[in-house]
């Protein structure tokens, strides 16, 4: 085929591509000038390029899980008695013949009476004689001896009172889940300082890997997760539990996902406590060396507003709590491999290497070359054709 015809056959191919240029062409994520440009005409995102002052921002202010949602660092005062829970009182005197302990009390074995265990009622009370009704619920054992001491001091001699749980009904802590025995625990009465570890402990310990249990912890109606291995490695997660409080323990491995000229694509899991960015890189099998663009990789996740400011974002267009953020990292610079080993993945971030412009030209080449040959295929019978009927007809044809 002449130079002429395959200058025209591409022409052809030119004209063939739309207004949207390379958007003619299939592609496998937007291109590096498009992200770079912030032109999304539906999510408003902030671009951050990755540099060590990026990464400290981000390691200062990585989510604080467990600590971050309960700020109370001192362990469980003395247990406060509840509705439902069983309690027993003894109570001594100093001599017999005063308002417990009769005159014969030689043949007794000590000057005290215990009186029979009784369930806090509804009303948050217990009763014992010549005292009354003593409110129990919401206090302490010692609040309540005082109590008891003080209604009858005019009557007994130098009395003293002994209040203990008999039972313990509330103030219990539950765990569950993927533990070896789920159980529901009472809180010890004398603060023993049980943490969350404590708690699992209690309960058998996990049964699966540490890196792939996460520990959700419910008290006052708030809720947080943390994986379970920075329970272990992060002593500042693992706090005290409270009365009430409802571990609970699963599994799911964290994962990423990776698109683009990445040398496999999908979502991959961490296997880990934590990765970080040049550790994800090669879960996704690295980068293709004729398709990427090394200078152009990019990590999607949404990070708190207070974050995003910290970091630079423009927040003017953007009014949620959790800023949609892309930062970006250049390989092709030998630094920016130090860069991405310190910076870390988290659950569900995304990966994506933008296509090199040199890839999309070879696409648009090849797409050339296959109209022209689509052409030359179909000009070439034509021709045969041709000359076949010239020849037929005693005619000379001069094939073009």
């Amino acid at each position: 085929m002449s130079a002429f015809r395959w200058v025209a056959l591409t022409g052809l191919a030119l004209s063939l591509l739309p207004a949207g240029g390379c958007s003619f062409f299939p592609v496998n994520g937007p291109s590096s000038a498009n992200i770079d440009a912030q032109s999304s005409p539906t999510v408003p995102y902030g671009l951050v390029k990755l540099s060590p002052e990026v990464v400290d921002v981000l390691a200062a202010f990585e989510p604080k899980g467990l600590a971050g949602t309960f700020t109370d660092r001192k362990p469980s005062s003395n247990i406060k008695f509840g509705i439902g829970d069983v309690v027993s009182v003894t109570i001594f005197e100093a001599a017999a013949g005063g308002l417990y302990i009769p005159l014969e009390a030689g043949v007794r074995p000590g000057n005290f009476v215990s009186l029979p265990d009784q369930v806090v009622d509804n009303d948050g009370n217990i009763t014992v004689p010549y005292a009354g009704a003593i409110k129990a619920a919401g206090r302490t054992n010692v609040q309540i001896q005082n109590d008891i001491v003080t209604r009858i001091k005019n009557r007994a001699i130098e009395p003293q009172a002994v209040v203990a749980l008999s039972q313990q009904r509330t103030s219990l802590i539950s765990v569950i889940g993927e533990v070896n025995t789920p159980l529901r625990f009472a809180m010890p009465a004398a603060g023993a300082g049980d943490r969350i570890l404590d708690a699992i402990t209690r309960a058998g310990g996990i049964k699966g890997q540490g890196y792939e249990s996460w520990v959700m912890l419910e008290r006052d109606h708030k809720r947080a997760t943390v994986p379970f291995e920075n329970l272990v490695m992060n002593a500042s997660n693992n706090i005290f539990v409270q009365p009430g409080d409802r571990i609970y323990v699963y599994r799911e491995q964290q994962k990423f996902i990776a698109f683009g000229a990445t040398g496999t694509q999908g979502q991959f899991a961490f296997d880990a406590w934590r990765i970080n960015l040049a550790e994800g890189v090669a879960k996704a099998a690295g980068l293709v060396d004729q398709q990427a663009d090394s200078t152009s990789v990019y990590l999607y996740r949404r990070e708190p507003r207070s974050v995003a400011q910290r970091l630079g974002v423009d927040l003017s267009n953007i009014h949620d709590e959790l800023v949609p953020v892309i930062f970006t990292v250049n390989l092709r610079d030998p630094g920016g491999y130090f860069l991405a080993t310190r910076m870390q993945l988290r659950n569900q971030d995304i990966l994506f290497v933008a296509n090199a412009q040199s890839y999309e030209i070879d696409k648009f080449l090849s797409f050339v070359n296959h109209v022209a040959l689509t052409a030359y295929s179909v000009e070439s019978p034509i021709a045969g054709g041709a000359i076949t009927r010239a020849n037929l007809v005693g005619r000379a044809v001069v094939a073009p």
